[in-house]
């Protein structure tokens, strides 16, 4: 999935007809809910110095037609619904995140249904992440 499939727009061809996203695609700036995690890398700045680089990491999965896949969620509740009450996410674009992703290979899918299973977050790892963070 290329991010025209989630961005593209109609042509400015017809006058009549308002520019905006194609039926059923949703809008460039719509916002989502990704997830991903803070992490940090430990280096030296110029001058030798110790400091900790943070960062966010978007968390990417495995899809049974052997792509990697992000995941979007338009609500809070389908994030939870779909990865647990402890995942931890990041709010974006559609755009701006499709195009990040598809320039890596990876496909974003949006709201997507995932079977039951064991989250890959728990309130413990949470907890130990903040622990890290420290």
């Amino acid at each position: 999935m290329d991010r025209t499939d989630h961005v593209e727009h109609l042509a400015p061809t017809d006058p009549a007809r308002p520019l905006g996203p194609k039926p059923g695609v949703p809008a460039y700036g719509t916002p989502v809910l990704v997830p991903a995690h803070p992490r940090h890398v430990d280096t030296t700045d110029p001058d030798g110095t110790p400091t900790r680089v943070p960062f966010i990491a978007y968390e990417l999965f495995a899809h049974p037609s052997d792509t990697t896949v992000a995941f979007a969620f338009t609500t809070p509740h389908r994030l939870m619904a779909a990865l647990g009450e402890a995942q931890p996410w990041v709010a974006t674009s559609l755009g701006p995140l499709a195009e990040g992703m598809a320039a890596q290979g990876v496909t974003v899918l949006l709201d997507p249904r995932i079977a039951p299973g064991r989250p890959n977050w728990r309130p413990a790892d949470l907890a130990a992440l903040a622990r890290q963070a420290r």
